[in-house]
């Protein structure tokens, strides 16, 4: 109808018919106006296109890359995935390691929410965030009068999150005082209030957070060796960004529709020299840098697509000393090119923008040099 009236072209509108017999039907509609020599009109065509099988399978590619927000195709990422799902319905307690910004805090709440735990409370408490008097309270409570202050009695954060779960994070920076403490409520699912001594009963999964090696603070005699084995009977280790080089591409399609959507904005994504740039980069801050650098660029950024100029300076000034320049394709060698079918999770279309060079010579010089995927 909008053909016919406004002599409009409409390209891949798309449809989901809600059928009886095909419930889950989806079709793309694309419709043209129909005129004769002296541009008279004479109606429209209209082309419908089926695409639910395709629909189906887009579906399926995104739960297969994405697990409760934990975005990733790679090895790696599957393996943490599948760990996950099998511990999700556990009630043993588990400890989650990696560096800052690789994503524990979303871990422990695909632990959660997965689980059968997923209509009760999840407490998440930072134990690098508050001095030790005052987190002993945040976590157990207090009675009134238990010390100046106190002017009334106060649940803990272990007693809200009563047959939920409850996330300690940075569990490596509790006092040795509050690690006696937490063993206790690990080994008895019971504690007391600061400045009362009645027993408190609790049903909660713990999970426990560190971006420290544990086993060294053990060693040094900074964590308690009982603690640290009663929290670690499952653990979870999340990879580092620049140990899962083929995620970045699908991490960044993610941000850069986030960030259309939540700052009305219509960036078609990043250039191919910044693709390059964050293929390369060691990314310290690892998926919350690379988050918050397209954030930076979103804000900043005025052109179609995400150039160098709009990254944060660190990545900037390193894109300008260290980002080796463009391959060219007389100089191209077989081991330059594994790397970059490597990094990208052997997507041809991507090594060859990682490359500099276009799609039909990464073909053809695959082609010449015999390079075929290794079996999994």
């Amino acid at each position: 109808m909008d053909t016919l009236k406004g002599n409009k072209t409409i390209k891949e509108y798309r449809v989901e018919c809600g059928q009886q017999n095909r419930p889950r039907q989806v079709v793309v509609l694309s419709s043209s106006p129909l005129v004769d020599s002296d541009n008279r009109s004479l109606g429209a065509v209209l082309v419908i296109r089926d695409i639910t099988r395709l629909n189906a399978l887009e579906q399926e590619l995104k739960e297969r890359y994405q697990f409760h927000n934990i975005i990733g195709k790679s090895g790696k990422m599957q393996g943490v995935y599948r760990l996950l799902e099998n511990l999700a319905d556990s009630e043993t307690t588990v400890l989650i390691d990696g560096e800052s910004g690789t994503g524990k805090e979303l871990a422990a709440e695909a632990l959660h929410y997965s689980g059968v735990r997923t209509s009760k409370p999840l407490v998440k408490v930072n134990c690098s965030a508050l001095a030790e008097n005052l987190l002993e309270s945040e976590l157990f409570g207090h009675v009134k009068g238990a010390f100046t202050g106190a002017i009334k009695d106060k649940e803990g954060r272990f007693e809200a999150a009563n047959h939920g779960t409850i996330f300690l994070d940075e569990i490596g920076d509790l006092s040795p005082g509050l690690q006696v403490k937490f063993l206790r409520v690990l080994q008895e699912k019971e504690f007391e209030r600061v400045g009362d001594n009645t027993p408190i009963k609790v049903d909660v999964r713990v999970i426990a957070a560190t971006n420290q090696d544990l086993r060294e603070k053990v060693r040094r005699g900074e964590f308690r060796e009982d603690l640290y084995y009663r929290l670690k009977v499952v653990k979870v280790s999340l990879p580092p960004l620049r140990e899962r080089p083929e995620d970045i591409p699908l991490l960044v399609d993610h941000f850069c529709k986030s960030y259309n959507k939540k700052l009305k904005k219509n960036i078609r994504g990043v250039s191919d020299q910044v693709l390059r740039t964050f293929m390369y980069y060691p990314w310290p801050g690892n998926v919350r840098e690379l988050m918050h650098a397209i954030e930076h660029a979103y804000i900043l950024g005025q052109d179609p697509a995400i150039t160098v100029d709009d990254l944060p300076s660190e990545i900037r000034d390193y894109s300008k000393s260290k980002i080796p320049v463009p391959k060219d394709k007389s100089t191209l060698q077989p081991d330059d090119i594994i790397q970059a079918l490597e990094k990208t999770d052997w997507n041809k279309a991507k090594a060859s923008r990682l490359l500099g060079v276009s799609r039909q010579t990464l073909y053809r010089k695959i082609e010449d040099y015999k390079i075929v995927k290794p079996a999994q």
